[in-house]
């Protein structure tokens, strides 16, 4: 009989409980990792919801932080008690998708009538944890196809300064570099969470030299500004796009980035925008989008419209843990509150609900 390990598994919508699961077995080209650190994502509030469908009785979760406890017998170049990160997206790479460039996207999977009263291929297969697989809020990760996925954490590193790279980081930074924004840009960013965040850090990065952070959140904006934006905006003080538009002498932003997933944001986020400029959305929408017709100038303003899904791979995890180590960006204040893994219930009501100023909770099993 396998050993168990403690859990946080989908029950049913609304409801996401602590269960004893076995430890997961390690074929050849897996490893598993013993969890120190994860944490609980606003797609994680979304299977809750029922918003995004999962099998009943999956682990959620799917950013881990850890140590290799076990080897497959393939996997080379890693040792059983080194410290590793394993991006949100685990690509095998070895899909059409991926090896066209698109890694994140490692082919589709069918949703089988009724999951979501739908049927038929979507995309995202890349993302295993939590949503193909069990994730990573439990006591330990099954990680596959491990030679691309586990990254080294360089040593002097914390969990806490590691543990946006696989997801929230990662996201917000692609929203950046889907932008295509370019030294002198100015860019507007369209919600303040740990995405946003992140995203704003990115923006300071690529070289934008005016970034506009949006928020109804006087202290999310408060941090935005230790991220690198400008100008803050509370949308609850004044008509955000008039004010884009004053800021800009009418001529629209370079680009816009969308990082809450709702109707009115990314209709704000294109009527910002310049004619020729790019939306880079990085939200995730529970609900059908509707473009309006005079912000998209009936499809003649050479605007583009960009959607991404989290890069992960070992690749991807070494280089964000590079820009973390050089100091060049802090992503500490973004880890607000702690909960032991045995108090995971009690961390999604205060992260779902939004209590207490939370931004990210660190979640350890031990």
């Amino acid at each position: 009989m396998s050993a168990l390990m403690k859990a946080a598994v989908f029950v049913e919508p609304g409801r996401i409980e602590l269960a004893d699961k076995p430890i997961p077995d390690v074929g050849p080209n897996d490893a598993l990792v013993r969890i120190t650190t994860t944490t609980i994502c606003g797609t994680d509030v979304h299977i809750l919801k029922g918003e995004y469908p999962v099998a009943k009785g999956l682990t959620v979760g799917h950013e881990p932080v850890g140590v290799i406890e076990k080897l497959g017998s393939a996997v080379i170049g890693y040792e059983e008690g080194q410290r590793v990160v394993a991006g949100a997206i685990c690509p095998s790479f070895t899909s059409y998708p991926s090896q066209d460039g698109f890694p994140s996207q490692d082919g589709a999977y069918l949703i089988p009538s009724g999951r979501c009263g739908c049927h038929g291929y979507k995309a995202t297969a890349g993302w295993r944890f939590g949503n193909l697989i069990d994730g990573t809020q439990a006591e330990y990760v099954l990680v596959p196809d491990a030679q691309a996925n586990l990254a080294p954490i360089p040593d002097g590193l914390t969990d806490e300064q590691v543990l946006m790279c696989p997801d929230i980081m990662s996201t917000g930074f692609k929203g950046a570099e889907n932008a295509g924004i370019k030294i002198g840009d100015t860019v507007a960013i369209f919600a303040q969470g740990p995405i946003g965040l992140c995203a704003t850090a990115g923006a300071k990065l690529r070289g934008a030299t005016t970034i506009i952070a949006i928020d109804g959140n006087d202290h999310r904006l408060e941090i935005a500004r230790q991220m690198g934006a400008d100008v803050t905006l509370n949308f609850k003080n004044c008509d955000v796009v008039e004010e884009v538009m004053k800021l800009t002498g009418g001529r629209g932003v370079d680009a816009s980035i969308e990082a809450l997933g709702l109707q009115s944001t990314f209709e704000s986020s294109l009527r910002v925008l310049k004619p020729g400029g790019t939306l880079s959305s990085l939200g995730v929408y529970s609900e059908d989008l509707t473009i309006p017709v005079d912000a998209f100038a009936a499809g003649l303003g050479d605007h583009r419209i960009v959607t991404a899904l989290c890069p992960g791979g070992k690749e991807r995890m070494r280089r964000l843990m590079n820009v973390i180590e050089s100091g060049r960006v802090d992503l500490g204040p973004l880890v607000t509150h702690h909960f032991a893994l045995d108090d995971i219930v009690e961390a999604y009501d205060l992260f779902a609900n939004q209590r207490d100023g939370v931004l990210k909770v660190a979640i350890k099993p031990a």
